[in-house]
Order: structure tokens, then sequence, then C-alpha cells
């Protein structure tokens, strides 16, 4: 269910994104105890203000009020992904190439499945990650099928 009103968001967003030179990071649709909540994260280059949130979220509406998609009551919330910002494309991690990153993995490479580092080398198949260990750098090679989640990572 909830894939295909992602899917169906998507569709109806991405002219609405295209016109204001926006990109789509994520969408998702789920419960939350007995509300529904259909949530849009968007950025740009330059980043996202609350003023553009509001004007998709406007647009938007009227194209999913015409359509009516969606079975259930929810609410719509249009936000910037955050300093914390998903990476969920191919494109998405080349952009994040030189920036902190944390990836989890499907499974364990060197025993390990959560990775925090710099991103040094993304080529389609493999991310290169600069881990410290300590006070040691290590480079960590791994698989693109492998990465169950990355985003980027906001260091103190």
């Amino acid at each position: 269910m909830s894939k295909k009103v992602t899917e169906i968001v998507e569709q109806l967003v991405s002219p609405i994104l295209e016109d204001m030179n926006l990109e789509l990071v994520d969408i998702e649709f789920v419960k939350e105890g007995s509300n529904w909540f259909l949530r849009l994260f968007i950025d740009s280059e330059t980043g996202i203000d609350i003023e553009e949130c509001g004007i998709v979220s406007e647009r938007l509406s009227e194209k999913l009020d015409e359509l009516d998609p969606i079975q259930h009551n929810y609410f719509l919330e249009v936000s910037s992904p955050g300093a914390e910002r998903p990476l969920k494309k191919e494109s998405d991690i080349k952009r994040a190439i030189g920036k902190q990153v944390h990836i989890k993995t499907y499974e364990p490479i060197n025993g390990e499945k959560v990775f925090e580092g710099v991103l040094t080398d993304f080529d389609g198949q493999t991310l290169t990650v600069t881990v410290t260990i300590k006070t040691r750098k290590k480079q960590v090679e791994i698989p693109y099928n492998k990465v169950a989640k990355a985003r980027l990572a906001v260091t103190f």
C-alpha cells in the first residue's frame, strides 16, 4: 500500500519540483499511532527554505485533492532532509564524496556493519570510506549492493 502511494506521489510532485528547480530526496507514507503521515523531503544545491516547502505542499495538495489516490486521512509534511540527509541514489552518493558519511550494511564487512568516516570515492560499484579508529585512518571498501542505509553525518 505505502509503496504504491509513494510512487503516485512521486509522479505528482516531480513536475512541481522540476518547475521550481528542486530535488526530491525521499517520500514516506507511514502510520504513527492512529495517524497517517505523507512526508516529502526536498532539497536543492542552495538548500531549502520554509517558503519553498509551503509552495510545494500547496501545489501537491491541490493535485492530491484532484486525484484523491489515498484512502486514509493523512497529514502532509514537506521539509528539508536536514543535515543528516539520506543518500538514496547513486547521484546522492557521488555528491557526498569528500563529506562525512554514516553507512549501514546488510551484512558484515570485516566484522562490522556500521561505518562512519569520509567518503573518498564511489565508482558506481564500491564506496571507499576513510574511517578513523582511535588515531589510525583506515580505508574500507563497501560494495554498493551491500549498503542498507547511507546518510550524511554531522561531526562535532
